[in-house]
């Protein structure tokens, strides 16, 4: 029975499923020293995309062949390091673009039209004092997005039926489709009353909304980031939103998980949520069971069903 070490908590099914069809141990459950006497025995890592496998842990198993990931983003794993040993990698691409999707639309007009800040402002019996302050309407405005792979069309799919102008900005012009290409990131939050990030993560990406950024996007700009908090200048964006440079911001990642910046907490022009774009039962069964298949299929016949692309 092949021998699967799991690195970090996983679905229960999806740990069930392990643990019925293989040899599966859970790295955390585990003294120090394990791996130096047991690392050599393990061909396969199942893990998530928050925790994910890099070099030095690579290091200590020097069998192993495949690393499947339990999310779509892989920027937590080593892709290089895998490449450079032949190790594959998959992720679960697709099952969660809906739910990904729904959420920055989401937290677009929750933001803009400050919902979460007027239910507060009910729950707090401010309504009894006076009226809420007066919102910034979705319908019709610009939306820019950065990052126009399937979950960036999915986001722009939705919000076209808000009567929007879309615009995007990626690594280069997507065919087929209609909407503007800006050729940087500045030029798009410049162009955008409200920017969503949609790109992946990783170090490609980091910092790719930078405080020009931030700037270009303006006082009367929002940002909605369902991505990875590292493409975000934190400390820019933290600055912008205190000193009034932005209308606000709907963040469903940080920089350094679970810890978000004190600052944000009181601000009614922020809506946080804690990393759950794809929390959803369905989608994250479907991710788990993706997941499984990738390990199967690859165990049995040396493949992929969902690898990722070599860096």
């Amino acid at each position: 029975m092949n021998r699967v070490l799991q690195v970090g908590p996983l679905l229960p099914s999806l740990e069930r499923n392990l643990r019925e069809h293989y040899d599966a141990v859970l790295l955390d459950d585990r003294p120090d020293g394990f791996l130096d006497r047991h690392g050599a025995e393990f061909e396969a890592v199942v893990t998530t995309a928050r925790v994910g496998v890099d070099r030095a842990l690579m290091d200590r198993l020097p069998r192993l062949r495949v690393i499947v990931n339990f999310g779509v983003g892989y920027d937590t794993t080593d892709v290089v390091a895998a490449a450079e040993r032949g190790i594959a990698v998959s992720n679960t691409p697709d099952v969660l673009t809906d739910c990904v999707a729904d959420t920055a639309v989401g937290g677009l007009i929750d933001v803009m039209r400050r919902f979460s800040a007027a239910d507060r402002f009910v729950r707090r019996g401010d309504w009894t004092r006076g009226q809420f302050p007066l919102a910034a309407k979705v319908s019709g405005k610009r939306i820019g997005i950065l990052g126009l792979g399937r979950i960036g069309r999915a986001i722009a799919h939705r919000v076209a039926g808000f009567d929007t102008e879309i615009a995007y900005h990626s690594r280069r012009p997507v065919e087929g489709v209609s909407y503007v290409y800006a050729e940087s990131a500045e030029k798009l939050a410049a162009w955008s009353d409200a920017l969503i990030v949609a790109t992946a993560g990783g170090a490609g990406t980091r910092g790719l909304v930078s405080a020009a950024v931030l700037e270009a996007l303006g006082p009367d700009g929002y940002l909605v980031n369902v991505a990875r908090g590292s493409v975000v200048d934190e400390p820019a964006l933290v600055a912008a939103l205190t000193g009034g440079r932005l209308a606000g911001a709907a963040l469903d990642v940080f920089a350094d998980e679970p810890n978000v910046p004190s600052a944000l907490l009181d601000l009614d022009s922020v809506l946080l949520l804690p990393h759950i774009a794809s929390a959803t039962r369905e989608t994250r069964e479907a991710m788990g069971e993706l997941a499984f298949r990738n390990l199967r299929r690859f165990l049995e016949e040396g493949r992929l069903v969902t690898p990722v692309p070599a860096p």
